[in-house]
């Protein structure tokens, strides 16, 4: 065997010994298992929502805003969202719901050529009419509120919405008398007297005019008669 030989053979099998030798250590950094700091396993844990909840909604003042002509052409706005099931023409015809013109001050489930379901039937035998807040706990969830409606609708969330939904109906042929708008709370007058049993300040005028005199401190001995001044010294 000549030396060229023998040294080929020799290259080959040292770059071999390095080839596999690398990919051990490639390998190894690749898939090297690093412990955890701490034992155990990673849950996640969704965030609670707030404990209070959402802040209770505040009944409308519907005297206050059926007639606002700015809600009534926000409501034509949102009845958008009904459109592909309902139509708010007078003598309008029915579609997936019945048409809504003339709806508010109503008997429910009583539109004429409409065929309701049990549900809303019921509704009618119930309640006489659609009313201000009747008509508006059906809009924000008509399923939880008459459970078995055919109306699949999600409903109107947002109060405003269903305020301005509510004064575009009104305008649409109802006959139902506007409330009248609620009083406004009335502000304390100005030198209210104070609240029974709280006692006059020092600086509080009486009835005469007078300022009226501190309480003794207590403990303090209370004079029985008039007191003299003390004569002057010399």
């Amino acid at each position: 065997m000549s030396d060229l030989t023998f040294n080929k053979i020799a290259g080959g099998l040292l770059a071999t010994g390095l080839v596999i030798f690398g990919l051990r250590e490639v390998t190894t950094i690749a898939f090297q298992n690093h412990p955890p700091e701490k034992a155990g396993y990673a849950v996640a844990v969704a965030e609670e929502a707030d404990a209070g909840g959402p802040a209770a909604e505040v009944a409308p003042d519907w005297g206050s805003v059926l007639l606002l002509p700015a809600n009534i052409t926000a409501g034509q706005a949102v009845s958008a969202k009904c459109a592909s099931c309902h139509t708010f023409t007078q003598g309008g015809a029915n579609g997936t719901g019945p048409n809504l013109y003339g709806t508010l001050g109503k008997k429910p489930g009583t539109h004429a050529g409409f065929a309701y379901s049990a549900a809303m039937t019921a509704e009618g035998a119930s309640h006489p009419i659609w009313d201000y807040d009747e008509l508006d706990a059906f809009l924000k969830a008509p399923q939880k509120h008459t459970p078995g409606t055919k109306m699949t609708f999600i409903g109107l969330k947002k109060q405003e919405e269903r305020i301005a939904m509510i004064a575009y109906l009104h305008s649409l042929g109802s006959t139902l008398p506007v409330p009248a708008p609620k009083p406004a709370a009335a502000a304390p007058a100005e030198g209210a007297a104070p609240a029974d049993g709280a006692a006059p300040s020092a600086t509080t005028p009486t009835a005469t005019g007078s300022t009226a005199t501190p309480a003794p401190t207590a403990g303090a001995p209370t004079p029985t008669g008039p007191v003299e001044a003390p004569a002057p010294k010399h």
